[in-house]
């Protein structure tokens, strides 16, 4: 063979594999054997003829080296997740507010498909060609997978043009959707200069059990679910560990299609009205589409399809957990528009979470970080909602009472999501007198101090006879029980948990600081500011990259907001809210350090269990020193910068209700920029309620008071 011969047979081979590709995942034709016959000749040929090497051809989806972390990527358009529906009800109820937005006589048609339970993905194509992939992230910005993606056989790393009859390119195919006009010529529709495509990363149930199997024969842990397992797998840092994972990838929707030239006539560029036909056109440009889909005309035939599915829900091959419920002409779900961070024209309905029974062996008690003391009950691995599981929350000792729960009693426990499994239920008729009764511990579990309940901070709004107008001070103690011992070693590792997060070290998790800890190399979260590479990379499974990049993240994160710090000193009842405003009433450390209760009493929400609570932290020596040593290792706090009296000065608003326009967190900021204040609950002391879709009890606490409210727009307003 010569070169001139190799290449036409390299083209047709490229090509007969592409076609094979299409055919399998998305005709369900055809099997492995061939299409892997012929890419061990492909690979054959392209090491004798290296010239004719396409680094984006099919036979390089397993490609690079491992990278040494995932960077950052901007969705261009924003990644949405969806509203659950739980019931028939609910789905009306949603179906109301959606016609309320819509003139009387707009006519709703509905399209229905599968919600699998696995990782939404993006991928981005120009000219055709698959240039990057990335994981949702917050909707804003995600992970580039790019060389993960391209390892998974169902994504096309080029797109095909349109097939006609009989296979042909173009022609006319008596499948062309009549919305897109005018049936392709020869040569198809036009690939657009931009495409962006959503879709779902799977690992079938199949391939789980395989995964499995091999993973308990070489004594590694487990997966969970098949979810959990393609978001793992997506998560290896080397491509050519997920592509052992055989990981699946089924198309949703399209984000956007661009084309450059305006000549293009319009059977050459497809015209998309409705979601269905979104799913038509990805199908046909060679996109795996999932077949349990339908058109319907009402909410009845949708409850028929949800219905019709959960039967087959048990046997499909991958992961589900409801159907995605989607109006489906488009111009349509532009008026909708969307809410918050989901649209407002689909639904997400979820099937019943998933109930299992087991009997509990024992109920053990967790010690968290603040030393609130919770009961877990533990029994043996039990399938639920698709996960494992051998524990699950009690809550406290009062939740148990209400149960009337004993250590031997067969349970039911139910999941939903990715939430820790609950007891819901106790099965007394299966009772044989055995069961012992559950008795709160008097002794920590971990350190031995005494336990005991705390009265509950803040005060409540809209009480008389209270010492500040509007208030009433909770003299309540909490449901749980909590450890005497400030230096409980169980505190100190939540603490140190809890530290890193506020403090955004995001390259600490908790295993790599309990290796830390086990390892000597810290023994609070203040050493942290001492580590160097070279105390980290000798240790296993780290290495010079990895020490690098956690020394790097924390040299970064050593000056921090005074009140980030204030939340991250893990004081009881000081959440991120009271944090701030102890910030900006003292201003300093040193301010807050020689306050008096009375002072910090004052302060507008902060009650006299939150006021008692931060005035004895400031007062126990040990935590003085742990401070210093912060401060003396480097850490530095952000001097509170005394803003200029804003338009808002003087005002307290009350967000309640979801704002179309702009996010809470933003209306938050935005207030405060301007010197206004934001309060959690509702006071005659409150200037405005700003009161979005769907208020809730604040609107009603407002309009018993008499509290100014004002809705988005003329909030928006008292901004300009």
């Amino acid at each position: 063979m010569n070169l001139i011969e190799a290449e036409k047979r390299i083209k047709k081979l490229r090509s007969e594999i592409a076609r094979l590709r299409d055919a399998y995942h998305t005709k369900d034709i055809g099997t492995d054997d061939v299409y892997d016959s012929l890419n061990n000749e492909l690979k054959v040929l392209i090491k004798k003829y290296p010239e004719f090497e396409d680094l984006n051809a099919g036979e390089n989806r397993v490609a690079g080296r491992p990278l040494d972390k995932f960077e950052k990527v901007k969705h261009k358009t924003r990644m949405l997740s969806l509203n659950d529906v739980f019931s028939e009800e609910e789905l009306y109820d949603w179906e109301k507010r959606v016609k309320k937005l819509l003139s009387s006589n707009t006519k709703i048609n509905y399209f229905c498909e599968v919600k699998f339970d696995g990782l939404a993905v993006t991928l981005i194509y120009e000219k055709g060609k698959f240039v990057r992939g990335a994981t949702r992230g917050d909707g804003f910005i995600g992970e580039d997978i790019t060389q993960n993606l391209k390892t998974i056989k169902s994504i096309p790393l080029e797109l095909s043009p349109l097939l006609g009859k009989e296979g042909e390119e173009g022609g006319n195919s008596k499948n062309h959707h009549p919305a897109f006009g005018t049936p392709p010529q020869k040569g198809g529709e036009e690939i657009p200069d931009y495409t962006e495509v959503r879709g779902e990363v799977l690992m079938s149930k199949k391939t789980l059990i395989k995964l499995n199997f091999e993973n308990e024969k070489n004594d590694r842990p487990l997966f969970a679910n098949s979810r959990n397992a393609a978001a793992g797998s997506l998560r290896q840092l080397d491509p050519k560990l997920a592509a052992e994972r055989e990981l699946d990838f089924f198309a949703y929707d399209i984000a956007e299609v661009e084309f450059s030239r305006s000549d293009l006539k319009s059977s050459k560029r497809p015209d998309l009205y409705t979601h269905s036909e979104k799913h038509d056109y990805l199908n046909r440009i060679g996109f795996q589409i999932d077949k349990n889909q339908a058109i319907c005309k009402n909410l009845k035939e949708v409850t028929a399809f949800i219905k019709k599915f959960e039967k087959i829900r048990p046997d499909f091959p991958y992961g589900t957990d409801g159907v995605v419920i989607s109006v489906d002409d488009l111009k349509t779900q532009e008026i909708l528009g969307v809410i918050g961070k989901a649209p407002r024209y689909m639904a997400a309905y979820k099937y019943p979470a998933e109930r299992a029974t087991t009997i509990v062996k024992d109920i053990k008690i967790n010690v968290g970080r603040t030393g609130v003391l919770t009961p877990l009950a533990i029994f043996e691995p039990t399938s639920v909602a698709g996960s494992v599981v051998s524990k699950a929350t009690l809550h406290n000792a009062d939740q148990i009472e209400r149960l009337d729960l004993r250590i031997g009693d067969t349970v039911v426990i139910e999941k939903a999501g990715d939430v820790i499994p609950k007891v819901v239920e106790v099965l007394t008729r299966m009772r044989t007198g055995k069961e012992k009764k559950f008795k709160m511990v008097s002794k920590c579990p971990v350190c031995g101090s005494g336990v005991e309940k705390k009265e509950s901070g803040g005060k409540k709004p809209g009480f008389k006879n209270s010492k500040k107008p509007g208030f009433e001070e909770s003299d309540k103690l909490s449901v749980a029980f909590y450890c005497t011992n400030p230096k409980c070693p169980a505190k100190n590792e939540r603490s140190l948990i809890h530290f890193v997060s506020a403090f955004e070290i995001y390259e600490l998790g908790p295993k790599i600081l309990r290796r830390f800890k086990d390892e000597g190399l810290i023994t609070d979260a203040a050493d942290i500011f001492t580590l160097s590479k070279e105390d980290i990379a000798p240790l296993e499974r780290f290495g010079e990259k990895s020490a690098e990049n956690i020394i790097k993240e924390i040299k970064l994160k050593k000056k921090i907001p005074f009140s980030k710090f204030l939340f991250a000193l893990g004081i009881l009842h000081v959440g991120e809210e009271t944090a701030r405003d102890l910030a900006n009433n003292f201003g300093t450390l040193n301010k807050l350090y020689n306050a008096e209760i009375e002072e910090i009493n004052r302060i507008e929400n902060i009650g006299p269990a939150v006021s008692s609570s931060v005035y004895n932290y400031f007062k126990e020596k040990s935590n003085l020193v742990f401070i210093e040593k912060l401060l003396k290792n480097g850490v530095t706090i952000e001097k509170v910068e005394k803003k200029k009296e804003g338009k808002l000065s003087g005002l307290t608003f009350v967000l309640t209700g979801t704002l179309s326009s702009i996010s809470r967190t933003l209306a938050k900021e935005k207030i405060i920029s301007l010197s206004g204040k934001v309060s959690s609950s509702v006071s005659k002391n409150t200037s405005y309620v700003i009161a979005g879709e769907e208020a809730g009890s604040k609107l009603t606490n407002a309009q018993k008071l008499g509290v100014k409210v004002i809705n988005e727009k003329e909030f928006l307003d008292m901004l300009k």
